[in-house]
């Protein structure tokens, strides 16, 4: 009889690794996912599973929907005031903004089918607020686990599950989940953490114009904040609950330097102290094969019309690691 052991051994050995990219935290940082994401493709690498937090759970929900294209798209045509659009402030209900004009942006982008659904296998995080629990979303509704995953405490509402459980960011206790991948059964995971380079970054002089002149943008939202009814709506609730203009808050997000830092300097500070901090702790213990650091440090908490350089960013982050990736198994590459 022929001995067939060894000719299973080697099928088995032959067999692709199965392959799970890792989006991380990051807010307006997160368009860099999409660079990284078109730059493996050209080196041949299509994810068998993906798993995000935060902005991660959202480009991912993308990829794995099939609708990566059109939300592309999509992103790369917002505006400042399309951004001013989707931030539905309430100064009451647990955060700043409710989340809904967003998430129902999103899903004309990405639909909302159910997770176990979708062309690629997916999961996200989200942190359980009243016991601190991280919870791993794998079924059920997309655009409902990615809210759940972005609802970064004090900006968004927390979100409620089936169980009626509040759930905020995924951020809070896994900004990189590594952890998730493997459970999900990953063998060669790919990680990009978008949180690297940014402690201070919020306090120092970075790349816009000067802070003392009022440029054609900012012009340009106080004629809208006059014309739009949607948008002089928000701008009064932010001077009621905060006392503060719109055109004042958006240009802060963006000034050179500020020795007296705001409202959302320190929170977005915080948040890169807390997700840098949380990301070296987990991914010491679980570690991924490969890690992909973009340099985002220029790009702020609510930058998200600035996609461009974002995605510029994560296909240069991606090729800084070409040696590596091209030293993975020929059976993970496609092409």
């Amino acid at each position: 009889m022929p001995d067939t052991t060894s000719s299973q051994t080697t099928s088995k050995s032959r067999k692709k690794p199965k392959v799970a990219l890792v989006l991380g935290s990051g807010a307006a940082r997160g368009w860099a996912h999409i660079g990284v994401i078109h730059e493996l493709a050209g080196m041949g690498i299509k994810p068998d599973l993906v798993v995000g937090s935060s902005v991660g759970a959202v480009v991912g929900g993308a990829l794995a929907s099939g609708n990566l294209e059109p939300f592309e798209e999509w992103i790369m045509g917002l505006g400042r005031v399309d951004i001013i659009r989707l931030l539905d402030a309430k100064m009451t209900g647990g955060g700043f903004l409710q989340g809904k004009s967003l998430m129902g942006a999103i899903g004309k982008q990405i639909g909302d089918p159910k997770i176990e659904d979708l062309d690629i296998p997916f999961a996200c995080v989200a942190t359980e607020l009243g016991s601190g629990r991280e919870l791993w979303l794998r079924e059920g509704s997309l655009l409902d686990a990615c809210r759940a995953s972005i609802a970064l405490p004090g900006m968004f509402a927390p979100s409620r599950d089936y169980e009626d459980r509040l759930l905020v960011d995924g951020g809070l206790v896994n900004p990189v989940p590594v952890s998730l991948a493997r459970a999900m059964g990953g063998e060669i995971v790919i990680a990009v953490n978008l949180n690297g380079d940014l402690i201070g970054r919020h306090f120092f002089v970075h790349e816009y114009g000067e802070d003392d002149g009022e440029d054609d943008s900012d012009r340009e939202l106080a004629e809208i904040e006059e014309k739009d009814s949607v948008v002089a709506k928000w701008a009064a609730r932010m001077k009621a609950g905060f006392g503060v203009r719109l055109d004042s808050y958006i240009s802060s997000l963006r000034k050179k330097e500020s020795p007296d830092p705001g409202l959302f300097d320190v929170i977005a500070g915080s948040i890169d102290i807390m997700q840098d901090r949380i990301t070296r702790s987990r991914m010491a213990g679980e570690p991924p094969d490969i890690l992909i650091t973009p340099r985002l440090s220029h790009i702020g908490l609510m930058d998200f019309d600035r996609a461009e350089e974002s995605i510029a960013e994560g296909r240069e982050a991606t090729q800084r690691r070409h040696n590596e990736i091209e030293a993975l198994p020929k059976a993970v590459r496609k092409n």
